[in-house]
């Protein structure tokens, strides 16, 4: 069956061809290749999509096949009728929507944004389905995919624009109190606590100022920050800040804010960007644990690595097999009018050492050929340059002085050297080596949010132009998050139990996967499953507690939803026709 619009035949290199069967033009696809192992080569597999108008051999009339192919292509006549695609894509959103049940999202939502509930819970699927944020394309990934809306209705860019300007910062704020006042605040948690930042396309936003971006460029950016419950691998809450305010000084805002949600007994892991005195204080102060890694190799700790420097690292009683480190453990001060004593574990890995010493040994002689390079120049090298070379300058005069030459301080370096493959852990409470690691390795989960956000949420740039749609967008983001890092929570888990670690259980492999699982509109306008679900599939389901019944099931139910969606709209129209013509 063709349909009834034209469009332009794709221009996919060596994978369109056209063949004339009784005087008419089919267009063909090559979707794969399969290797004859009798004829030792590779035999292309085609399907035909549709038919070359002969008057415009540029365009074609598609058919059922073209949809599921080219399901991003918006036709012309659906685009002004708002019909619905004859393939739509179910899988990612039969496992997202029973996330949203268990987490009891959906009720939330509609308690908190009320009718348009579903339309929140639709973007925060595009976002993670197809890895973009951006509202303008929203109504194409409507068009082909299972949605949340009520009567799966598929909305314009301008609504979601609308939508987006219309969410309040209250609604927000509800959300983030309804969700934290479900966790369980009996019970001592560690909160894993990081943050971003985000350039912006925006217009008048007030928290886009012009900041450090993570690559250390300075441009217009916003900071965001989540804190994570690492015991139950749960995005607690989040909090967006202009861009000119650093994380160190934001600290102690977001520990107030965990406690206003109830958390009592908890202690924070933290990064080595928030490692200073005032954050020390205020967390003692406030009876919360730490667990933070020390920023760099500053005096101290590189004073307390040569101190115990040859007296653990090859002791087997002290090797962390789960990161194949050694670690030992010393108590400390952490600053000369500290009041406890810290517990500073020192590591010590092999293979990062020879790694380091590489990276720093080439830093030393790039920074030797540069003092070379400026030789009789009237420059005064500074920073490092002071640190490892003895610099020797030539007075002409008074104040005509040049550069010589720079002598490499061996012992300087050696001492560095030396320090290669250490890295240090301080934790406030008693504990051993290997429990600091385990716990401040647990903050992957949290960096992983983060990527996610970023990489797979489409969320690296914020593309809206007003306060109230970047709050929204935001907000929508979060939501998102937690929705994917339960995806990845259980991904992770089942793949723990499998024999073999398989590359198709990663959240953006598993989702392109179930992308596969589509339904297809037949002549009698129910849709079906184009095919049975594959071994891999199930493999991915099963990390859901998800069955190839469980999913033949739910696609009945949606096609049953669609065909009453249909022949409701059939009625209204013939109903409007009618009042029309009795005018």
């Amino acid at each position: 069956m063709y349909l009834d619009c034209r469009v332009k035949i794709p221009t996919e290199g060596g994978k369109i061809t056209v063949k004339t069967i009784n005087a008419t033009p089919y267009v063909y696809y090559e979707y794969g290749r399969v290797y004859d192992k009798n004829k030792k080569y590779n035999t292309p597999k085609r399907t035909c999509i549709g038919k070359r108008d002969p008057e415009q051999p540029a365009f074609m009339y598609p058919n059922e096949k073209f949809l599921k192919f080219f399901s991003r292509e918006l036709l012309p006549l659906e685009k002004d009728t708002q019909y619905r695609s004859g393939c739509l894509h179910i899988g990612p959103f039969l496992v997202i929507r029973k996330i949203v049940s268990e987490y009891h999202l959906d009720e939330m939502l509609a308690r908190i944004i009320g009718l348009d509930a579903g339309l929140f819970l639709d973007l925060a699927a595009y976002s993670i389905i197809t890895e973009d944020n951006a509202g303008q394309y929203y109504p194409d990934y409507a068009y082909n995919h299972a949605l949340f809306t009520d009567n799966m209705r598929i909305y314009s860019d301008s609504k979601v624009s609308d939508f987006l300007h219309g969410v309040t910062i209250d609604q927000r704020i509800r959300f983030l109190n309804e969700w934290n006042a479900k966790r369980d605040h009996r019970e001592k948690i560690y909160i894993s606590f990081d943050s971003t930042n985000k350039t912006s396309q925006a217009g008048e936003i007030e928290m886009v100022e012009l900041g450090h971006a993570k690559d250390g460029m300075e441009t217009d950016i916003f900071n965001y920050a989540i804190a994570y419950d690492r015991n139950n691998r749960e995005p607690l809450f989040y909090e967006s800040y202009p861009g000119s305010i650093v994380d160190v000084s934001q600290l102690q805002h977001t520990l107030k804010k965990a406690k206003s949600y109830g958390y009592e007994h908890i202690g924070f892991i933290l990064d080595r960007g928030y490692f200073c005195k005032e954050n020390i204080c205020f967390m003692d102060e406030n009876g919360y644990d730490f667990v933070i890694m020390v920023k760099g190799m500053k005096s101290l700790v590189s004073e307390l690595v040569l101190e115990v420097q040859g007296t653990f690292e090859n002791d087997r009683r002290n090797s962390i097999r789960t990161y194949k480190v050694s670690g030992t453990t010393i108590r400390r001060k952490l600053y000369a009018s500290d009041k406890k004593d810290r517990y500073f574990h020192i590591y010590y890995d092999d293979g990062k050492k020879a790694s380091e010493r590489e990276r720093f040994e080439d830093k030393i002689d790039r920074m030797g050929r540069k003092l070379k390079e400026c030789m009789g120049e009237p420059i005064r090298p500074g920073g490092e340059y002071r640190k490892y070379f003895d610099l020797i300058f030539w007075h002409e005069g008074q104040e005509d002085e040049k550069f010589m030459m720079g002598k490499e301080m061996a012992d300087t370096i050696n001492r560095d050297i030396r320090l290669c493959g250490y890295f240090v852990i301080v934790t406030s409470a008693k504990m051993t080596a290997e429990d600091a690691l385990l716990l401040y390795k647990s903050r992957d989960g949290s960096e992983k949010t983060f990527r996610s956000d970023k990489s797979y949420l489409g969320a690296s740039c914020e593309r809206v132009y007003s306060n109230e749609s970047a709050d929204a967008k935001i907000f929508i983001g979060f939501v998102a998050t937690i929705i994917r890092n339960r995806i990845y929570t259980l991904l992770w888990e089942e793949t723990a139990r499998m024999d073999k670690k398989q590359n198709y259980m990663t959240v953006p492999a598993a989702i392109r996967e179930l992308e596969k699982i589509e339904m297809l509109k037949g002549a009698d306008s129910e849709y079906s499953l184009d095919y049975a679900v594959t071994a891999t599939q199930k493999a991915i389901l099963k990390a859901f507690d998800m069955s190839a019944d469980n999913v033949h099931k739910q696609a009945r139910a949606i096609s049953s939803d669609l065909v009453r969606i249909e022949l409701e709209k059939i009625e209204q129209s013939v109903a409007g026709k009618t009042e029309n013509g009795g005018m």
